[in-house]
């Protein structure tokens, strides 16, 4: 199972103050607006979310990698797993949902899980089902 990529979703109560202190770590804004910020540096991708979340949250990325010039040019890989085939393969495994993706969709979709310890994984893919074949 190919999650995608990863990064940490930061639960802010001040964004611009948030951003500032990531850019003096040596993150970049690569994207972002209406009270969010995507933060990278080199392969590492921090999402800056002022009053979004309750909690921060391990977020994966379905079609995209943690390659640096692959997350700035945001275009999906060429073969990846769908959100909804992880999704699937999850609840046969007996995962529990907090919110489930459309099984039957083929945009972009989410999930959202918890692990033992109450820890938010979201997996997100923002590009459509990839065509088979």
């Amino acid at each position: 199972m190919e999650l995608g990529a990863f990064s940490v979703s930061l639960a802010v109560e001040d964004l611009a103050r948030s951003q500032a202190f990531y850019e003096k770590l040596g993150f970049t804004k690569t994207g972002g607006e209406g009270g969010y910020a995507i933060m990278v540096n080199g392969g590492t991708v921090i999402g800056l979310f002022e009053k979004m979340f309750e909690d921060n949250i391990l977020t994966f990325n379905p079609g995209l990698s943690n390659d640096p010039e692959q997350i700035a040019s945001f275009q999906p890989l060429e073969d990846f797993t769908d959100v909804r085939d992880i999704q699937a393969e999850l609840q046969a495994k007996g995962v529990a949902f907090e919110q489930s993706a459309d099984p039957d969709g083929d945009g972009v979709a989410h999930f959202v899980i918890k692990d033992p310890d109450g820890n938010v994984i979201m997996v997100d893919q923002h590009f459509p089902r990839p065509k088979k074949g």
